[in-house]
């Protein structure tokens, strides 16, 4: 082959980051190729826009298939350099006086086509050694997709470690704050007790949460470095790649560090529900609309419902009984919010508080902000208190006269409806 044609057949094959043969390669939007796990440890360090390492052109998606006739090439390259390298007299069989071409993945030797039929190898596995090394680099790149996935599923979970620790403790403050507000003088001596418990259980909680980011920060660093060093082998020369092993991997993969899950503790506020039922009036039953929600519960009996009253000032409360179900969602809509029918619980007009059970953890979770709050057991009697002109709404557990949670500076529109989903598992 012209030397010209093939350094600009190697050029071609090779990434533009690693600066060697194509691993599961991909292309990208603008064109240009790159080996998958180069990408994705670049992209991996920017958490916003997704460029083109070569001309810096933003990409729509992250996740690409692979580019089966690069790597088909990029295959061909590899055996071309590997038949060059077993051409040198070091890799001659000194009885037989062939190449080398032949691997015997029991003893992990090279051998001539004559030394592989031999008795001393009868029964063992042999392969070129060509197609030996793509298996086993197809081998590593199966090991590299779980391993990526591993700490992609550690990088959310030391992510939601973080949130955790910066806003919880301010949004309890907050809607212990609120609710005090709103309560006659002389109960607002009891907020200082619930601040003393607040603190003690916020520093408990705090510490548990800053040992959890540290060992997911460690973890994160280790997996990478295992994945830094499997794309590695993965680049090795065939004959080299063919003495590497993977064992250490099996075992990282087991340990992972779980989320902290942090439980705050349902104090009792004097005469609070009693405070409340002053605005609570008389409510007419809400007119029900049965429907399957999938975002929830794509193939559980659910339903959505929504009340015929309006709010469009002062306060308001209300009491919903949710029985044995541990899955619910309550709260109030924006009028377009209802007449859209989206049917999605993430949404700007829409200020809910949701309960979700998950193996034998229950968890309550607001969507305005975006905020998680664990709970030992489930709730069934919810209050909700509508203060329109404070842009607030208040969640809370009537049997035992405490504060779930508040969503503080809700953007109302002029017409709000109270809302309520419930699905069966």
């Amino acid at each position: 082959m012209d030397s010209r044609f093939w350094h600009v057949f190697q050029k071609e094959l090779t990434c533009l980051i690693c600066k060697k043969y194509f691993i599961d390669p991909v292309t990208i939007d603008c064109g240009h190729s790159f080996c998958r796990p180069c990408l994705y440890l670049c992209w991996q360090e920017t958490s916003d826009l997704s460029l083109c390492l070569k001309c810096k052109r933003v990409t729509r998606k992250r996740d690409y298939k692979t580019d089966i006739s690069i790597k088909n090439l990029a295959v061909l390259a590899r055996k071309a350099s590997l038949l060059q390298f077993l051409s040198s007299e070091e890799h001659t069989c000194v009885v037989h006086k062939e190449t080398k071409k032949i691997f015997c993945q029991e003893n992990k030797n090279l051998l001539c086509v004559l030394c592989s039929d031999s008795q001393e190898h009868q029964g063992h596995r042999h392969l070129s050694v060509d197609r030996a090394a793509e298996e086993h680099r197809e081998t590593l790149l199966k090991t590299m997709e779980c391993l990526w996935k591993i700490l992609c599923e550690n990088s959310r979970n030391m992510n939601m470690e973080i949130i955790k620790t910066r806003s919880w403790e301010v949004s309890v403050r907050e809607a212990i704050r609120n609710v005090f507000q709103k309560m006659p003088l002389y109960l607002q001596e009891e907020e200082q007790h619930h601040w003393e418990i607040l603190y003690k259980e916020h520093r408990e909680i705090f510490e548990q949460l800053n040992e959890s980011q540290a060992r997911m920060a460690h973890k994160r660093e280790t997996l990478r470095g295992m994945y830094k060093e499997l794309k590695e082998m993965c680049h090795k020369p065939d004959v080299e790649l063919l003495q590497v092993t993977t064992d250490k991997c099996e075992s990282m993969l087991l340990h992972m560090p779980q989320p902290v899950n942090p439980e705050l503790s349902a104090v009792p506020i004097t005469g609070l529900i009693e405070t409340l039922r002053y605005f609570q009036g008389e409510f007419q039953p809400t007119d029900r609309i049965l429907d399957t929600l999938g975002l929830l519960c794509r193939s559980h009996r659910c339903f959505l419902a929504w009340g015929v009253h309006t709010f469009i000032s002062g306060r308001y409360y209300w009491e919903v009984d949710v029985g044995n179900s541990c899955n619910w969602a309550v709260g109030v809509c924006n009028g377009f919010w209802k007449e859209k029918n989206t049917k999605t619980f993430v949404d700007e007009r829409l200020f809910p508080i949701a309960c979700v059970k998950e193996d034998v953890h229950y968890s309550f979770f607001t969507t305005s902000p975006l905020l998680v709050q664990y709970v030992a057991r489930p709730i069934n009697h919810i209050g909700l208190f509508l203060d329109y002109e404070a842009r607030t709404m208040s969640f809370l557990d009537v049997d035992h006269s405490s504060l779930i949670y508040t969503i503080p500076s809700c953007s109302f529109s002029i017409h709000l409806k109270p809302i309520f989903c419930c699905c069966h598992l």
